[in-house]
């Protein structure tokens, strides 16, 4: 058997990075009793060249019966099928519904012979957002998204969801059928209370507990509300792949890995995605060098063809983690490690830790690589979706959401409640190769772009700014939720409007702000100099700091004597 097993495992061995994917992103789940004031959070973002960082807004609406809808790939925009709607849809603000049920992704593609599936419908952008139309919680959001898929075929390849609401934290694992056979196999794990997980491009569920007091398939979905019951599964996740050759026939059920058949970890899915879960990982509890070797890609195996030296699905952190600290999370380089982009010949002469694509490039036919960090320059936007049972939905749910790279974003607070989104984050205000100076996405892709010429002199403006405001909205929204509390038991309809003046114009005022600060920036830093006002005098000073010595090394050791002043300079 184990001949059997090892050989399969070797023709399974497909790179979860080298799988077709127009998004690579990131995602972080916190439990409430891992947060610092109880609430659950979940981060995501968006990361893809081609998508355009704006906030989606789906009102809540009553459907006539037989009412059909278009079904369009989030992706591409190409119409896949339509299907019924149901009678009532429910209000979604970005990912996160108006009964603080939030949901985020990542792609991690898995067997390419399962990452298409004709005649499919349902496709992972509109299994999101049909699925926060269709659901009061977490667990109804995985009955209606594995059923959706079951019901019409899943169209994209292997996907990780984060789930969250106000109570619990959920992840679910994905992939298609492929041709031949409509839906999907999965894996849904509830992550423990006072833990916190991950995902980024790679899956990350490996063996689960199997039918049991906390265990279900899908066969008994019915039986997903009840509150002991943290894992369910597609009851033919292990039998399918038996019948596809990815298990042997004579496995053990209890012994069976859904990321080790459907998606096993190679160098790229450590290096390029596991690392950034460890970074996160690492920033929250002590020991995790011990899983450094293994996300720079040094992947052990055992005799089954499985990786031993895996990160745990889940941690418990040596602290509680704050609002705060989330979104710096998402704005890592792997600072402090032997991989920080800043310090190696590629940042240049101003560190900077980003490197542009390919990803992947070769010297004398050697491939080398780039880091991917979970900060990186083609994010659309990104959020910190936060879930508090203490308050009414309306107020408890705040989408935290910001446009670009998330290092030079400020996240805003959203509410989940709110019946309008700010018009400078809109839908329709400019696209990907139409910019506006009107839109929040094309003002801090401004100030981002310039930071990344001199990044070590303009992005600690950026982070000292960003930082006064995130921390100057948490103040707000503590203020707002009292106020808003009183006023749902006065009159629901006015402490919703309320609520939806204030996030539409911190949002607007934000980018008003961005737009200034952007032009601060460009008279203080242009021209290679760094310029302060001189009192009231005409002329500012100015200082022309150079180059680093390190790189004046580096450009007299590239160029010989081609620089050298002979006799006297002036």
């Amino acid at each position: 058997m184990k001949k059997i097993f090892v050989v399969a495992a070797l023709l399974m061995l497909v790179s979860a990075f080298s799988t077709p994917s127009a998004r690579a992103c990131t995602n972080y789940l916190i439990t409430r009793g891992a947060s610092t004031d109880g609430s659950n959070m979940i981060s995501y973002a968006a990361d893809s060249h081609v998508l355009y960082g704006e906030l989606y807004f789906r009102p809540a609406a009553d459907w006539p019966e037989g009412t059909m809808i278009d079904v369009y790939e989030w992706d591409t925009g190409k119409l896949l099928g339509k299907i019924p709607q149901i009678p009532h849809t429910y209000s979604v603000v970005g990912n996160m519904n108006e009964f603080q049920v939030a949901i985020g992704e990542t792609t991690y593609g898995g067997r390419s012979e399962l990452g298409s599936q004709e005649g499919a419908v349902i496709d992972y952008g509109s299994l999101i957002y049909l699925s926060l139309q269709r659901s009061k919680s977490a667990r109804e959001a995985i009955k209606v998204m594995t059923e959706l898929v079951e019901t019409y075929g899943y169209y994209s390849s292997g996907e990780s969801f984060s789930i969250s609401d106000a109570n619990e934290v959920w992840i679910l694992e994905l992939i298609g059928k492929g041709n031949g056979e409509k839906g999907a196999v999965w894996v849904a794990r509830m992550i423990p209370d006072g833990y916190v997980s991950g995902h980024a491009n790679q899956a990350r569920i490996t063996t689960f507990p199997l039918e049991g007091k906390t265990s279900i398939s899908s066969d008994k979905m019915d039986k997903i509300f009840n509150p002991e019951v943290q894992n369910v599964y597609a009851k033919d996740v292990i039998s399918f792949a038996k019948e596809k050759g990815y298990y042997p026939k004579e496995g053990k059920n209890k012994d069976f890995s859904f990321s080790d058949t459907y998606a096993p970890v190679d160098f790229g899915g450590a290096r390029f995605c596991e690392i950034r879960v460890w970074s996160f990982f690492n920033d929250v509890k002590e020991g995790m060098d011990q899983y450094f070797d293994y996300c720079k890609g040094k992947i052990e195996h055992d005799d089954k063809g499985y990786a031993t030296n895996r990160m745990p699905l889940w941690i418990k952190p040596d602290h509680k983690i704050n609002v705060l600290e989330v979104m710096d999370f998402m704005r890592n380089h792997l600072e402090g490690t032997d991989l920080d982009m800043s310090k190696d010949m590629g940042a240049g002469p101003y560190g900077n830790p980003y490197r542009w694509r390919p990803l992947t490039w070769k010297v004398d036919g050697v491939t080398y690589c780039n880091e991917r960090a979970t900060a990186t320059q083609q994010t659309g936007f990104s959020f910190v979706a936060q879930s508090r049972n203490w308050l009414p939905d309306a107020v408890g749910g705040i989408n935290w959401f910001g446009v670009d790279d998330a290092s030079s974003s400020v996240y805003f607070p959203v509410y989940c409640g709110i019946t309008r989104v700010p018009e400078t984050f809109a839908v329709g205000n400019g696209k990907i190769m139409d910019f506006t100076s009107k839109s929040a996405f094309w003002i801090f892709n401004q100030v981002s772009n310039f930071a990344y010429t001199r990044y070590n002199v303009i992005h600690p403006e950026i982070a000292a700014k960003q930082k006064a405001l995130e921390t100057k909205y948490l103040a707000f929204t503590n203020i707002i939720d009292l106020a808003a509390e009183g006023m749902f038991k006065k009159n629901k309809a006015t402490a919703i409007e309320f609520l939806t003046d204030f996030s539409c114009n911190q949002g607007n005022n934000l980018v008003a702000e961005w737009k200034d600060f952007y032009g601060n920036l460009f008279a203080k830093f242009m021209d290679g100099n760094i310029k302060e006002k001189d009192g009231d005098n005409q002329n500012p000073k100015v200082n022309q700091p150079g180059y680093s010595e390190e790189f004046y090394k580096t450009i007299v050791k590239t160029t010989g004597d081609k620089l050298k002043v002979v006799g006297n300079a002036h």
